[in-house]
């Protein structure tokens, strides 16, 4: 186990590293700079703000300057945001999309989970049929147009919730929707799958035949063995809701993460940009090794090599 411990946490390090070099060097390749968006700054403002904050200097220069902070855990200086430390501002924004987020996460879990079971005891019949439906819609209908239709029936015709910001529980109920759509469809039809397939076993058919009734049946030993690759969907699951929200939150005007990182990409914001990629690659990493944690509390037969 030790062992399966830090080669993982050698592999993390690797990983974020290369992330942070390809993200500095990609942003180098776009056109434009971070100070081109203000209005047409003379030559030599131009120039005092590129020495100010190091941009003078060559790329690779840079690229040190930066990785020797980054050991120090520190993220830098916003460009845009005057003064600002990209640690505080990933810690003013993160607990907002932490929230919409694992809010998001739970609700396709357990209704994906839910739905999944129920098709699955219901195998050819109407109600499977609908929920095969519907998560089939779920799959193929991105996040911004899921979005964009609640607003406009449950927030613009109906008028019966808000159309942007988190200001009231009823806020929340929106983008977690928005954001929970496609992960709850596919859990529902992964469920399904796995659901099918447990059922089918000879222990779940001794069990029905020593007089075991279908619920306790169900959540005795068949959900604990079905739910397996739904757990280890966990890690995309994390990975989808971080960057699904960048999407959601610009659409509901959520002072998120996302919606910093979006706003960075757009101003040339090259400090906060690294930051936010940086810090979801570190949690997305963090988040995979949890899983593969809880997978093995689940399953006690399966061997972390």
């Amino acid at each position: 186990m030790l062992k399966y411990f830090v080669k993982r946490a050698v592999l993390a390090v690797v990983t974020i590293w290369i992330v942070a070099t390809l993200t500095f060097f990609l942003m180098f390749l776009v056109p434009g700079g971070p100070f081109l968006a203000e209005k047409a700054p003379s030559p030599a403002t131009l120039a005092a703000l590129e020495a100010k904050y190091g941009l003078d200097q060559p790329v690779h220069i840079q690229y040190k300057n930066y990785m020797l902070r980054l050991l120090q855990g520190d993220l830098g200086t916003s460009l845009k945001q005057r003064g600002r430390e990209i640690n505080d501002i990933i810690a003013t924004r993160l607990p907002v999309s932490a929230r919409v987020g694992g809010m998001a996460i739970v609700v396709a879990v357990v209704f994906g989970v839910f739905f999944g079971s129920i098709a699955a005891l219901n195998r050819g019949k109407w109600l499977d049929n609908v929920i095969i439906f519907l998560s089939t819609c779920g799959i193929a209908i991105p996040s911004f147009v899921v979005s964009t239709l609640l607003l406009y029936f449950f927030g613009v015709r109906l008028e019966i919730l808000p159309t942007f910001g988190l200001n009231t529980t009823s806020s929340y109920i929106m983008p977690v929707v928005a954001l929970a759509f496609y992960p709850m469809s596919y859990i529902s039809r992964l469920m399904r799958s796995c659901m099918l397939d447990v059922l089918g076993q000879d222990y779940m058919r001794t069990a029905r035949a020593k007089g075991l009734s279908q619920i306790k049946s169900l959540f005795k030993h068949a959900l604990r063995n079905a739910i397996l690759p739904v757990v280890t969907y966990l890690g995309p699951l994390l990975a989808y809701a971080l960057t699904g929200s960048f999407i959601v939150e610009t659409i509901f005007t959520i002072p998120g993460l996302g919606d910093s990182f979006v706003s960075s990409i757009t101003g040339r914001d090259y400090p906060l940009i690294m930051g936010t990629t940086i810090f979801l690659a570190f949690l997305i990493v963090t988040m995979n090794l949890l899983v593969d944690i809880i997978y093995k509390i689940i399953d006690p037969r399966i061997n972390l090599n």
